[in-house]
Parts: C-alpha cells; structure tokens; sequence
C-alpha cells in the first residue's frame, strides 16, 4: 500500500478506538477541533476490551448491546460522520499508530501502521490494558469460548453481581487472587468460594490465611488441565485438575494482573508507575506537554467506561482550552489589543 503523507495538520490526534478513544473523539468534534482518530489495527483491535467485553450491564442505558462497548461506539462514530460536525474527523480505518514524536515546533508526527504519516498539535493516547488470560495446558484456548462471556470474567464492578448464588472460583496465586474471593464472598454470600492456583505456588499473606479460613474458602494448588462446560454458549461448569478430579464453578473471576499498552508512551518518554500505567495530571496530560493519556492506560483511575469517558473530555476540553487561549491571543494582537 503506498504510503500517505497528510498535508493537513490537525489539532488533535486520538490514539485508540475503545471507550476512552470514542469519546475524546466525539468531544473533540464537538468542541469543532480537527480530530485525527486511529481506532488500531485488526491485531490490536482483537486484542482490546473493546472486543472482548460483550455485555455492560453496570451502566444505565446499555442493556440492549450485545456487545456493550463496541456497539455503541459504532453508533456514535455513525452520528458523527452523519452530522454537521462531520468534516472536523479524519477516520483512519484499520490502522493504528506505530510510532509518535515530537516535532522541533512541539508538535508530534505519527505514523501509523501502512507507514503513512500525519501531524497534530496534541495527542490523546487511549489504547487500554488488557487482562492476562490463565494457561491451561501451556494454552489459553481452553479459557477463550469462556472468556467475558458472563462465566468467566474480569472485572469486579461490572460483573461481581453474577456471582449470586453460584458456586465460585478465583483463577489465581497472589493475594489479590483472595482479596477478590473475600469480597465476593461478604457481597453475595456465595454458596462455596474456591481459590485455583493453577499449579503456581499460593503467594498469601498472613492477612488473607486468616480470611481464608474464616471464610471456609478451599485453595486448590494443582494444575488444571481442562474448562468443563458448554463452549458454544460460553457456559462454565467447573474445572478438570491433572490429578482427574474435578470441581464444581458456575462462575470465575481471573486474577492474574493487566497487560498494559503502553509502548507508544514510553517511547515518547512518558512517566510509567510500578505497574505501567502512564502518569497524568488531573487533565491527564503527561510529563510530555501536550501529549495525554485517558482511559484504562492511566494511572490510579478506575477501569470503567464511564471513567473513560470522563477521563476523555476533561483531556480534551484542556486542549480545547489551550486552543481557544492561542487563536484569541493572536486576534487580540491582529488587532493591536494585546
């Protein structure tokens, strides 16, 4: 494919198509700034939440999505590119950035995965985490006709409720892996809680032994060797150890840490924490001016969409901001007001 050289330069560029991406895009074209958005690649699309989170049902208004991010993200992107806002997006579809640096003017050249290059004034990186999966096997096929499918899943706050009456199991070594078995086990009073560390050695803290016990949750240490359950409907049963026995789980939460996409902040020079989240102000500008993180990738906020969204406007409403301050500033001395 022959590669593009943008002769426009935008105001801002969006890296990222999930829940944070979507929505500095939407209020980014609302704010009637020239927006440049990078959804990502097939490969990184199918390896987003965006993908793999099927149903949002702690949020008021998405029930009726089969696929409760990536549908309502296909909607609004259709509304912008219906309405009179539509010429300040460019659409850069099937394509993710590779590469970002800052220009001698302080702007940023990107250059997305075709090898085509643009330039911005001000980057929005919005390209997540994503969670480890559990090897069964040396495989993580096992896990995936499971995975976020509402049997097997993630995240606490959207889907914790599902547990309500089932009997439960953590995937998981560490103390964290407990934690989320004692919280679940005071929300929900399941019926049995059970901890699979999947042959690693229990990494418990003295803390969390006491819980254990006082909450009769039943550590299993072996390897497991199968998912059993209904694949077609996403369905889990329980779990199949290499001893042969087997255990009765309605219902799973993975406890194994984030993958966090953070390579293009990084590069940049970005702040990370001790986990790899990228460090942003309030506004989540980073330590790169000009350059923001919203969404999963950023650092000590909550992993939700409504958070995203949050993170998303106050970025680009700064920017907005920061836009405004410089095209009043040369009218003021246009006019010799300055």
């Amino acid at each position: 494919m022959e590669k593009i050289m943008s002769s426009e330069k935008f105001d801002i560029a969006v890296i990222g198509g999930g829940a944070a991406g979507m929505m500095a895009t939407l209020r980014g074209v609302l704010n009637n700034d020239k927006v440049v958005m990078f959804p990502g690649s097939p490969r990184d699309k199918k390896r987003s939440r965006e993908k793999w989170v099927y149903k949002v049902e702690n949020m008021p208004g998405t029930h009726k999505y089969k696929k409760g991010i990536e549908e309502p993200n296909k909607e609004t992107l259709e509304w912008i590119q219906e309405s009179e806002f539509k010429d300040n997006l460019t659409f850069v579809k099937g394509k993710g950035v590779t590469e970002v640096t800052k220009n001698d003017d302080g702007s940023f050249k990107l250059i997305d995965s075709d090898g085509s290059e643009y330039e911005a004034s001000y980057v929005v990186l919005c390209t997540g985490i994503m969670d480890v999966q559990p090897h069964f096997n040396d495989s993580i096929k096992p896990i995936l006709p499971f995975a976020n499918a509402q049997t097997v899943d993630y995240c606490l706050r959207c889907d914790g409720h599902h547990v309500y009456d089932k009997h439960t199991s953590i995937i998981g070594h560490t103390s964290g892996a407990v934690w989320v078995a004692v919280m679940l086990k005071e929300r929900y009073n399941t019926p049995s809680m059970s901890i699979l560390t999947n042959g690693e050695t229990p990494d418990f803290s003295d803390e969390v032994k006491t819980l254990i016990k006082a909450y009769n949750i039943e550590v299993f240490t072996e390897k497991i060797v199968d998912v059993l359950g209904d694949r077609k409907e996403g369905q889990v049963q329980g779990y199949k150890f290499a001893s042969g026995r087997t255990l009765e789980s309605a219902f799973s939460f993975v406890s194994l840490g984030t993958i966090v996409y953070n390579e293009l902040a990084k590069a940049i020079g970005a702040e990370v924490d001790e986990r790899g989240y990228v460090l942003g102000n309030e506004k989540g500008e980073t330590n790169i001016e000009n350059f923001y993180v919203a969404g999963d990738l950023r650092a000590n906020k909550k992993k939700q969409i409504y958070t995203a969204w949050d993170m998303a406007v106050d970025s680009l409403d700064d920017i907005n901001a920061k836009i405004r301050r410089k095209k009043r500033a040369a009218l003021l001395t246009s006019k010799g007001l300055a």
